[in-house]
């Protein structure tokens, strides 16, 4: 039973229900153009899904900042000394080279929904006939007094690369007997369980190279929001080398004196690790997108379009979540497949599947071998218009084990694999 769910797991990393979803033919003299925003789990699925499922017969831009693919899952493993930077950065060269996606290496800096271009800061305006924006979290630093610009010294590291590599840095410089302190921002944000993972392999880290020392854990939630009672069990079984402290709001930081100020008290640490509030990436708030709470894009879930605005559609961390849909790396790839068989429907003057279900795992380690796992599926409900979870699927460990440690590994390379070709 336990080989069953853990090859089914593995089978929803790799897209099986998106599987059967129909692929529309396209004339070979018609050649619609899909910009896709944004290449993370959201963005790189899209563009490949597109060029795949069409068969070559829609060009695919993809217009992404970064040279190469920093995966944000398995991150905190880097942070705590157990996986390099290098085991977890990719490169997008088998998007272009095997799918034929045109990438670009460059920032997306504005859309004229009427003209149906984007502009960006090197190439100039890139008009398509559709648009997918998949433009990760934007860390609001600030809203928090004296943090902005001083994320070298204090850093989120909620966005995997240079700073998930400073903050390694600094936690294997702090003393024995130093205090690691890192705050957790208000539902909802990317990865809900990644905070309480990131306490747990500090933790580890600290007990091996430095017993004496202490994590403290600021939680803007009134309780841990993922996979509570397993985190529960973890936290205590590093007694009171972590001290997790509930309804505390982080409202200032002094960088220099290494100093953050919450709701009820102000201490200092060796290392500051604050994760300031987030919303949607800058390109999808500029402007002409409905939005949830000033922060959120608001879409349809049966296309994940963008509600008001034809030809447009948003994935991953940037929407609003639907009723107990995690902003996850395995969501965002899920969303990917969901758009991308809309839009070649859409295309071929086809309506979009009618009952699309989305899958979602996501694991967590605990120390350095195991690691526990919660899982969903959701279904179109067309009463409600939303995707559903669905009850008695899915489902969480009964315990973190170092058999699901080494499925959290090989779940990793086999997103990695569906999502960059």
């Amino acid at each position: 039973m336990r080989m069953q769910r853990r090859n089914l797991l593995h089978a929803f990393a790799a897209g099986f229900a998106a599987l059967t979803l129909p692929r529309p033919a396209f004339s070979a003299t018609a050649r619609p153009h899909v910009v896709v925003v944004g290449g993370g789990f959201g963005g790189a699925t899209a563009a490949r899904y597109l060029r795949m499922w069409s068969e070559g017969g829609v060009d695919v831009t993809l217009i992404e900042r970064e040279a190469a693919f920093v995966s944000c899952p398995l991150s905190n493993l880097v942070i705590g000394g157990l996986q390099r930077l290098e085991d977890i950065t990719l490169g997008y060269d088998r998007l272009q080279s095997r799918w034929g996606v045109h990438r670009l290496t460059d920032e997306a800096v504005g859309i004229d929904f009427g003209r149906r271009t984007v502009s960006t800061a090197r190439h100039g305006a890139i008009a398509y006939d559709r648009l997918v924006l998949a433009p990760g979290v934007e860390m609001l630093s600030a809203r928090v007094d004296g943090l902005a610009g001083h994320e070298d010294r204090v850093p989120h590291a909620w966005k995997a690369g240079a700073q998930t590599a400073n903050l390694h840095r600094q936690l294997a410089a702090m003393p024995d007997g130093g205090v690691f302190a890192m705050s957790i921002p208000r539902a909802p944000y990317r990865c809900p369980p990644g905070p309480y993972e990131r306490a747990c392999v500090v933790a580890h880290y600290l007990r091996t190279h430095k017993p004496r020392a202490k994590v403290l854990v600021f939680d803007a939630n009134a309780e841990i929001v993922a996979k509570k009672p397993l985190f529960e069990q973890a936290f205590a079984r590093y007694g009171a080398m972590i001290d997790y402290r509930p309804n505390s709001t982080l409202l200032a930081v002094d960088a220099a004196a290494l100093e953050a100020e919450f709701e009820f008290e102000r201490l200092r640490a060796d290392v500051l690790n604050l994760i300031p509030p987030m919303r949607a990436g800058n390109i999808a708030t500029q402007g002409g997108l409905a939005l949830v709470n000033d922060a959120w894009v608001d879409v349809d879930w049966l296309t994940l379009g963008a509600k008001g605005l034809p030809g447009v559609h948003v994935i991953g961390d940037a929407v609003f979540p639907a009723p107990g849909m995690p902003k996850s790396g395995h969501m965002a790839n899920q969303h990917a497949k969901v758009v991308a068989a809309a839009i070649l429907n859409e295309l071929a003057g086809l309506p979009p599947n009618p009952t699309p279900v989305v899958m979602n795992t996501c694991y967590s380690f605990v120390d350095d071998r195991a690691a526990m796992h919660v899982a969903s599926v959701h279904q179109w409900d067309p009463g409600k218009r939303q995707l559903l979870p669905v009850q008695g699927a899915g489902g969480l460990s009964d315990a973190a084990t170092a058999a699901e440690g080494s499925a959290a590994l090989q779940w990793a390379h086999s997103i990695w694999s569906d999502t960059l070709g």
